[in-house]
């Protein structure tokens, strides 16, 4: 797939871009190379590829799942003005 200047000039103009003469003619050679690009990646043939997170061979670092912080929601609640089965309540503002 290519793009032609009469496209590039569609897209900004669709994009509210205003290019010059220049502009136009450097943006389509941009993304004419990206699309030239793409188009390469897309004929290497993956089968038997395992999909990969990371270029490079890494191991994550992961913390465990678990609670370090202590419940202290009855400390915070003693303080509040209305608390209901563990809610606070507020005011009505919009009826």
């Amino acid at each position: 797939m290519s793009l032609t200047s009469s496209d590039v000039q569609r897209i900004a103009t669709l994009a509210r871009i205003e290019l010059d003469a220049d502009e136009a003619a450097r943006t389509l050679e941009q993304l004419n190379a990206v699309f030239g690009l793409i188009e390469k990646l897309q004929s290497v043939d993956t089968t038997g590829v395992e999909p990969m997170t990371h270029a490079r061979e890494l191991a994550l670092r992961l913390r465990d799942d678990a609670v370090t912080e202590p419940d202290r929601r009855d400390d915070y609640q003693a303080v509040a003005p209305a608390v209901e089965r563990g809610l606070y309540l507020v005011p009505r503002v919009i009826e």
